[in-house]
């Protein structure tokens, strides 16, 4: 049998190969990483320890870094600035057995930033495990730091423990979020629907960004035809965890109890009509400029398709005439072209951490 005659049996040795090769190489990284983060906390515990037993200050870091960097000359990270780092890694994590099983599903850096931007240790160990749940790269965890990710996520109202089985709703619950933050957006006063959907289009990468892992975009204003009657769902996204259709609605009022019901229309439709046997209940996410809780609550006690209902919040909205005024993209690239180069930064810039 030649190669030629069984080309698809190739492509299949050729994709397991590849799956197998990639797998080694995740999990090399992973040990590396390991590894990495436990030396460090070695090295941070044994300066602490040190430090407290011989009453030494700050100054035994620089001259222990300056005889690490002359021994080691080929290894990064021996610094002094990320010498204080370790110790401070050590300082906030006890636990070498923690530092190994949970701290390692992130890289240095992350921690780094975590360090610095949040201070109280379970709400450190709540971002630990969404990044290495979400695969946030350092900007994202950044990002979802200065958000409030942790104030947000799963605080919509739904009525997922009622409708789904436990695990469903407990996953359902977490994926979404209250408020939404659309800080990206610049719209008018008195914007309307159909402003506010193009916008988040626009800006696609950034409101999935926002919708969190796992959401992937299926379409605007999606066709939906009942009874000889057309329809059009603001947005519809797919979600890969929950295996579901996500079915989002925009608002630029006050949640209304009517609102509940013609999503749950939807819901019903797309079930009937786009769902998978294998996929699981579509959801609805309504997003509502403002929402009063009670009402919510009420409006969702006897709807039977799972419907999340939260709020959204943008940037101050620009006067009516105030776009206008505004310079164009073209006159902005213009003006920073006619301007003279930036000087280099200065020699003792402070660097990034190593």
């Amino acid at each position: 049998m030649s190669l030629s005659t069984d080309l698809p049996a190739f492509a299949t040795l050729l994709a397991h190969v590849k799956q197998a090769i990639r797998q080694t190489q995740l999990q090399a990284v992973r040990a590396a990483n390991r590894e990495l983060l436990v030396l460090y906390w070695r090295i941070g515990r044994l300066i602490l320890d040190q430090q407290a037993q011989q009453g030494w200050g700050a100054k035994v870091i620089d001259q222990l870094a300056a005889e690490l960097q002359r021994e080691f000359p080929a290894m990064q990270g021996l610094s002094a600035r990320n010498l204080k780092y370790m110790r401070r890694f050590a300082q906030a994590y006890a636990d070498e057995t923690f530092v190994q099983a949970t701290l390692a599903q992130i890289p240095w850096y992350h921690h780094l930033t975590l360090l610095e931007k949040v201070k109280d240790a379970a709400m450190r160990l709540l971002y630990v495990e969404a990044t290495a749940r979400h695969g946030w790269s350092r900007d994202v965890l950044v990002h979802q730091i200065e958000s409030g990710y942790h104030l947000r996520q799963g605080k919509a109202v739904t009525n997922f423990a009622r409708i789904l089985p436990p695990a469903d709703s407990e996953l359902a619950q977490q994926t979404l979020k209250d408020p939404y933050l659309f800080d990206f957006l610049t719209l008018t006063d008195n914007f309307k629907e159909r402003d506010l959907q193009r916008g988040l289009i626009e800006h696609i990468t950034k409101f999935l960004l926002e919708l969190g892992s796992g959401f992937a975009y299926v379409g605007q204003q999606v066709p939906l035809q009942v009874g000889g009657q057309d329809y059009y769902l603001d947005l519809l996204f797919y979600h890969l965890q929950l295996r579901a259709y996500v079915v989002v609605e925009l608002k630029t009022t006050e949640f209304k109890p009517e609102y509940t019901g013609k999503l749950n229309f939807y819901l019903a439709a797309v079930d009937d009509q786009r769902r998978h046997p294998q996929d699981a209940p579509t959801i609805g996410l309504l997003l509502c400029k403002s929402r009063n809780n009670i009402v919510a609550e009420y409006a969702l006690r006897d709807v039977h398709k799972p419907i999340g209902i939260a709020e959204y919040r943008l940037t101050e909205a620009l006067p009516e005439g105030l776009q206008a005024s505004l310079p164009s993209i073209a006159a902005l690239e213009q003006t920073l072209r006619s301007r003279p180069a930036a000087p280099e930064p200065a020699a003792d810039s402070p660097p990034e951490p190593e």
